[in-house]
């Protein structure tokens, strides 16, 4: 029996069908006791994997006292969504959610986030412990330094114009990351010095930082994506697996930073790609020498990780087919023949999820070609990188698949 029909039979043989939310009770109680729950997604523009990610969300949150949800996002932007949640600021929920303006805005302000974050603000209303929503991307280098100077007008205004000062370095790039990283690569100009320079101020007035609403945390995670954007765009022109190892390690950092605020009793939810939270040493990624946020967590934390990857078979995704271009609804083809999606359609054209367990580890540890699709996408030349080699049940603890899914609905044309 050739590999791929005996992957079949043992998907047939542990998966269990989904046919409503309560049939996904048994996923839930697998990660309810970890620390660090991992969701991850095939690709940024599928509703279902944000729907289904919302339910085990809301489920871990209000039954088994979740601390916060923390996503592949801007810290700014996304704080701004954490501030309404939590009763701190007077807008509405679609209101903040404009703060995410940044292109691809559509991957959280769409109408799935939006009903989450309505179902976070009821929730918090009532609840003992308000639960969080932050993000741990390290892209919004100048809408941190805005912030930044924004919070040392209140604690620290005589600091304020030499901050402004040290930040004015950045401005000749246009807030564009790729500008940066030209200059700083061919031309040896980089703002370096003064990031550094400004960091250190923030360091020794750490004890005067607000502590209400969590200025504190605002203001050093802000920090930390100026030193680390900084760095990132630096290391994008010299190519190389550099500047991703920055972005995944700064999002573990900014992450651990959130847990400590929350206490030694906290309970992180990561909502990421699964390129992100599925363990890459299980994947090609280890050999170009890549880490990610998933290897780095098991590495750290061991048992107290639980990660989830999301998969499906065909439908459609919202994307562009460049970076910062137009947004379309694309179709997403049936998966490849001998891929991992194929194997779970395979073994039956509906939803369903398989737990990972020592007693069925070996079964789905060859390696086969499982789907990523980004933000940019061209489905005609899917088969050209799409498909990531992956030991599934090394890079996941469970996987859910949906066997047809649909395109995110955004908010903002």
């Amino acid at each position: 029996m050739d590999k791929n029909k005996m992957l079949v039979q043992s998907i047939e043989e542990h998966a269990v069908r989904i046919d409503a939310y309560d049939d996904l009770d048994t996923i839930v109680n697998a990660a309810a006791n970890k620390r660090y729950v991992l969701l991850g997604e095939a690709s940024h523009g599928t509703s279902e994997f944000y729907t289904m990610r919302a339910e085990l969300s809301k489920r871990l949150i209000k039954d088994y006292g979740f601390s916060f949800i923390a996503v592949e996002g801007d810290w700014p932007s996304c704080f701004t969504v954490n501030q309404y949640i939590k009763g701190y600021s007077k807008a509405d929920a679609y209101t903040a959610l404009k703060d995410f303006d940044r292109w691809p805005s559509w991957m959280w302000a769409n109408e799935e986030i939006l009903e989450l974050v309505k179902w976070l603000k009821t929730y918090n209303e009532t609840a003992k412990s308000k639960t969080g929503f932050y993000g741990l991307d390290v892209y919004s280098l100048w809408e941190s330094m805005e912030e930044i100077i924004r919070q040392l007008e209140n604690i620290s205004p005589a600091d304020v114009e030499s901050a402004k000062q040290a930040f004015s370095c950045f401005e000749p790039f246009e807030r564009r990351g790729e500008n940066y990283a030209i200059s700083s690569a061919y031309y040896g100009e980089d703002c370096t010095e003064e990031v550094i320079k400004v960091l250190i101020d923030l360091q020794k007035k750490r004890k005067h930082y607000p502590k209400e609403q969590e200025g504190d945390l605002n203001l050093e995670v802000n920090s930390l994506v100026m030193l680390d954007a900084e760095r990132y765009y630096r290391a994008m022109a010299r190519g190389g697996a550099e500047d991703w190892n920055i972005r995944d390690t700064h999002m573990v950092t900014a992450l651990e930073k959130v847990m400590d605020a929350h206490g030694e009793d906290a309970k992180a939810i990561i909502w990421e790609h699964n390129t992100h939270i599925g363990d890459a040493r299980a994947t090609d990624m280890a050999e170009e020498g890549m880490v990610n946020v998933g290897q780095i967590l098991r590495e750290k934390y061991g048992e107290q990780v639980y990660a989830i990857g999301f998969g499906t078979h065909h439908g459609t995704v919202i994307a562009s087919d460049q970076w910062g271009g137009t947004v379309e609804v694309m179709d997403v083809p049936l998966a490849e023949a001998g891929s991992w999606e194929d194997a779970l359609h395979q073994a039956g054209e509906f939803d369903k999820y398989i737990l990972f367990n020592k007693k069925n580890e070996e079964a789905f540890s060859n390696v086969v070609g499982h789907r990523a699709i980004g933000v940019v996408y061209d489905p005609d030349l899917e088969h050209l990188g799409n498909y990531v080699p992956s030991r599934i049940a090394q890079r996941y603890d469970a996987f859910i698949f949906i066997n047809q899914t649909s395109a995110l609905i955004p908010l903002f044309k």
